[in-house]
């Protein structure tokens, strides 16, 4: 689709990068990713907002591609609250590529969550709901 336009689209990033899983995991790291988002659902492990977030989440911390992580994250986190018959997530009122306050609480946010903390991350896609 976009590959007239950058012709990484679609390919795993081949190069390290100080986010992301090295490239020769980005694979094993997806598969486990949806296998596990598979069980969630199932299972009603979490709620579909949570599972929505924690997919989204560690979809950022595998970081597959060479750019644009963060906005197909986001979109298939949104899918994920479609299938679950859910509403969009919330992602702000401005642009989270550029530099804003807004942004800063979405990393700050994505970052808690590394450590375990979805608090924070929970709390941001969720204010307009």
């Amino acid at each position: 689709m976009f590959c007239d336009v950058w012709n990484w689209a679609g390919a795993f990033r081949i190069t390290e990068r100080n986010i992301g899983v090295a490239p020769f995991q980005i694979a094993i790291k997806l598969q486990a990713l949806f296998e596990d988002t598979k069980f969630w659902i199932e299972n009603k492990t979490y709620s579909p907002l949570e599972i929505a977030v924690r997919f989204h989440h560690r979809l950022v911390a595998i970081h597959p591609f060479p750019n644009g992580n963060g906005r197909i994250s986001r979109i298939m986190a949104d899918l994920l609250m479609q299938i679950q018959k859910e509403k969009p997530l919330y992602w702000g009122s401005s642009s989270l590529i550029n530099i804003s306050e807004e942004r800063s609480r979405y990393i700050e946010a994505l970052r808690k969550a590394d450590a375990g903390d979805y608090t924070d991350l929970i709390s941001f896609v969720s204010q307009a709901r």
